[in-house]
């Protein structure tokens, strides 16, 4: 539970985003343990991602950058999200320590290629690490 609280309030950070294109800049060294962190150049927004195993599991089994183009994965984060959205406004009927606070993920702006990347990754790797479906086939790689 800890590790999605963590996860959702550093998502909420991408609530605070200005509505103007925004391009990701990849930080020196944006993984660092178990800690992956994006941010721009101008703060705009910032994602954190702080789960154990996801760091590993994202040099070990994800899809290389660029294996996916941007549009895939904004499509994909555009269901996960929403259904991610929908379970943690159910607490009653979905796991509260799994889906602890709703992701703030506006389909109108441009978050670029890293941001995307990541959180699509993350919510591969919860959903094989945690037994859950968000949407459709969830690819055990």
């Amino acid at each position: 539970m800890k590790h999605f609280l963590i996860f959702g309030l550093i998502l909420i950070c991408l609530v605070s985003c200005k509505t103007k294109n925004i391009l990701a800049t990849n930080t020196p060294n944006p993984i660092q343990g178990d800690t992956v962190r994006i941010a721009n150049d101008a703060l705009e927004y910032e994602v954190t991602i702080i789960d154990p195993g996801f760091s590993t599991w994202l040099y070990s089994r994800a899809f290389p950058r660029g294996y996916h183009s941007e549009s895939y994965l904004e499509g994909k984060n555009k269901f996960y999200v929403s259904e991610w959205n929908n379970r943690a406004a159910q607490p009653m009927r979905y796991d509260r320590s799994l889906y602890d606070m709703q992701i703030n993920y506006d389909n109108n702006i441009h978050y670029g290629y890293e941001v995307n990347y990541l959180i699509y990754n993350y919510m591969i790797y919860f959903q094989n690490t945690y037994k859950q479906q968000l949407y459709g086939f969830v690819p055990s790689r």
